[in-house]
């Protein structure tokens, strides 16, 4: 396919999302399906300009002046990859397969090109309805952060300190040019171009040994951040495919013992070739609603309950940016439920002195700062382990996240524009003060 049918097909493939109001996912498969002829470049290059489009939707809506399939996705032409408008103009110049050629009003509309006067909702690309909660977290940050989460996220991978060191590891994936991560000591960072395919690290031997798993440098960081340390008792309460489980049981060297739960079970399915592949000798996965799978017996004994709290994902926008356009206000007061019933069902499991690390991939003080004070005041016989004494689990590296990240009263926030992560929550709750 030629660049401007892949524009085509883009234009066309947004349209079916917002006519039929499918995820993008199905929308791009339900093309391929019916465009057999369509390479995996093809594919891949025109999947880049969906999600491109999406990530820049309310943006791009405020160039062009228009809300339509076509006028987002030319609007994002300029505003993500800084096409200029000749370039954009070959593009759509309304050949054979090729986008209706520009009318003089979207040619005007491209060279200015101007969202200074936009509100902060629009200059941040999220949805109008979350401005008051983006208000109350962020103040007169809130385009820039949200801008910051419109942003393409790179593909990061954490290498599993059971069997290789990072250098080794990065060395095996050498053809995929890796680099290390700011913060992890684990961390692998490989950036992609707007409309390359994501390479195929399933398919590496460093991945098939069990040397690298892929996972976000922000939640690398949020399993550091808990300082499980060897020798001790740890739950992973909500551990689904298990990316923080191994992570613990990396940390941990194998020693003491990680039980990896979750309520749907379902979720828990991936986690036992991961394990496998993983060389990870300390874990044991328990189901609480099956038959022999409850975890009453680790009451009192725990030293950590990890909660990688259901939530609403806005700090993990940048990976799926169809998932805000759809987001409802009835989503985050759901979550904020399931997230207190979580909390309070983690502290019979815990021992004296024990502690619980509250963490979510969401930006909204309703999820993070007001959940914990919400938690506190409930259960007084706890106390927020002071945030930079917290950020100490990343050795020499404590320091200059600190200045990076949003330290607060009740935790840490990680952020696309503060520390080059999707953006992640992390309390620390100690029992007994």
């Amino acid at each position: 396919m030629t660049p401007a049918a892949r524009l085509a097909a883009a234009i066309e493939v947004f349209a079916a999302i917002e006519s039929e109001r499918r995820p993008a996912a199905d929308a791009l498969k339900a093309w391929g399906l019916t465009h057999r002829f369509a390479g995996s470049g093809d594919r891949a290059a025109i999947a880049g300009l969906l999600y491109d489009a999406l990530r820049r939707r309310a943006s791009s809506a405020f160039i062009m002046g228009a809300e339509t399939p076509r006028a987002i996705v030319l609007g994002m032409l300029k505003r993500e990859r800084a096409l200029d408008v000749e370039t954009i103009a070959k593009l759509a110049d309304g050949s054979q397969y090729a986008p209706e050629a520009l009318n003089p009003d979207e040619r005007k509309r491209l060279d200015a090109a101007d969202i200074s006067g936009a509100p902060p909702h629009v200059a941040g690309d999220y949805p109008e309805w979350l401005e008051p909660y983006f208000l109350r977290t962020f103040a007169g940050d809130r385009a820039e952060e949200g801008a910051a989460l419109a942003s393409r996220a790179p593909l990061d991978l954490r290498v599993n300190a059971l069997k290789a060191e990072r250098e080794a590891a990065g060395a095996m994936l050498s053809d995929v040019k890796p680099e290390a991560t700011r913060w992890s000591p684990w961390g692998l960072r490989i950036r992609l171009s707007a409309d390359a395919k994501n390479p195929a690290i399933h398919a590496e031997p460093a991945f098939l040994k069990g040397l690298v798993e892929v996972q976000d440098e922000g939640s690398q960081v949020a399993a550091l951040l808990s300082a499980a340390k060897p020798g001790e008792q740890v739950v992973d309460f909500c551990a689904g495919a298990g990316g923080k489980t191994l992570a613990l049981a990396a940390m941990m060297q194998n020693k003491g013992q990680v039980f990896a739960t979750d309520d749907d079970k379902r979720r828990l399915a991936p986690i036992h070739d991961r394990l496998k592949r993983s060389g990870a000798r300390n874990v044991q996965v328990r189901t609480p609603k099956s038959i022999g799978g409850e975890i009453d017996d680790l009451a009192g004994h725990m030293d950590l309950v990890l909660i990688d709290a259901p939530c609403t994902g806005t700090g993990a926008w940048r990976r799926n940016p169809d998932a805000k356009w759809r987001m409802r206000p009835g989503a985050l007061e759901q979550r904020q439920k399931e997230q207190v019933e979580i909390l309070d069902r983690a502290i019979p499991l815990l021992k004296a002195r024990g502690r619980i690390a509250y963490i979510t991939c969401s930006v909204l003080e309703e999820e993070n700062n007001a959940q914990i004070r919400a938690f506190l005041a409930r259960q007084p016989g706890f106390s927020v382990q002071p945030p930079a004494e917290v950020a100490q689990a990343l050795g020499e590296r404590a320091f200059m996240f600190s200045k990076a990240a949003r330290l607060s009263a009740e935790g840490i926030l990680m952020t696309p524009r503060t520390t080059a992560t999707d953006g992640f929550f992390v309390s620390i709750l100690r029992r007994g003060g």
